[in-house]
């Protein structure tokens, strides 16, 4: 796709709504909210790299409760005609067509190459991906498991099920502290380990991930850059394309 003149394709990341309280990922909410706003002036397109929200689980017709400024304003955006794109992460692997039905926003569960301005990019969450991550690989199979989801929709009452998916998730370590938000070296980074593999595939101009809650601006080789969004936890980083330069921004 070719970027018209004058816009831009924006970046964001790990969010959490919702964590560790309703009350304190509010002020949190409403400033991703003005950030959206502000964005959508000069917008061709919007990429969420997951973990929008804390914790969330699609029924076949219940919902989580909350998170209705940031859901409106998403729908604002679709309707005005901006393309938004959803990449699912390890806090919201459970949707189910929510986004896609009411939302008109495509939503897809592992990375996927774009071209824009004939620069490739290479996006997604970034979870699992790499060749460590071991223990968390293992369990995403388990939550991923069809019987498994089936269990937990149909054993489980929404109001339990709701309260016990958000007492565990808001119980990961990238929530709760900060020992796993430093930058470990490149040779140490599994994402970094992982883009410079596929690389050897073949170039790509831009590899794009959320996940470790940290902002980065990684060169490879031959032009080749692996960003790291950061979150909206700490950091309210966020990355641009404006069809030649893509850049880390804070908010």
């Amino acid at each position: 796709m070719q970027i018209p003149k004058g816009k831009k394709i924006y970046f964001a990341s790990d969010n959490h709504l919702g964590a560790p309280t309703k009350a304190e990922s509010l002020p949190r909410e409403k400033k991703f909210v003005a950030w959206l706003d502000e964005i959508k002036e000069d917008a061709f397109a919007l990429f969420l790299l997951g973990d929008l929200f804390d914790f969330w689980m699609e029924y076949k017709r219940v919902i989580p409760k909350g998170f209705t400024r940031t859901l409106g304003k998403l729908a604002e955006i679709s309707d005005s005609g901006i393309l938004i794109y959803y990449f699912v992460g390890n806090h919201d692997l459970w949707m189910n067509g929510y986004f896609e039905e009411e939302l008109n926003i495509p939503v897809y569960h592992k990375p996927k190459e774009f071209t824009f301005n004939n620069k490739t990019f290479f996006i997604g969450h970034g979870d699992g991906l790499g060749p460590y991550d071991k223990g968390y690989k293992r369990m995403k199979k388990v939550f991923t498991n069809p019987i498994a989801k089936w269990l937990f929709k149909r054993v489980l009452h929404p109001d339990f099920g709701m309260r016990l998916g958000h007492y565990f998730s808001v119980k990961n370590k990238l929530i709760s502290g900060d020992e796993d938000a430093k930058f470990l070296g490149e040779d140490n980074e599994w994402l970094v380990v992982y883009c410079k593999r596929k690389l050897e595939e073949k170039h790509r101009d831009f590899f794009i991930f959320g996940h470790r809650h940290l902002p980065l601006d990684i060169n490879l080789k031959d032009g080749s850059k692996y960003i790291n969004l950061g979150d909206w936890i700490t950091h309210y980083t966020y990355g641009v394309f404006d069809g030649e330069i893509m850049t880390l921004k804070y908010f």
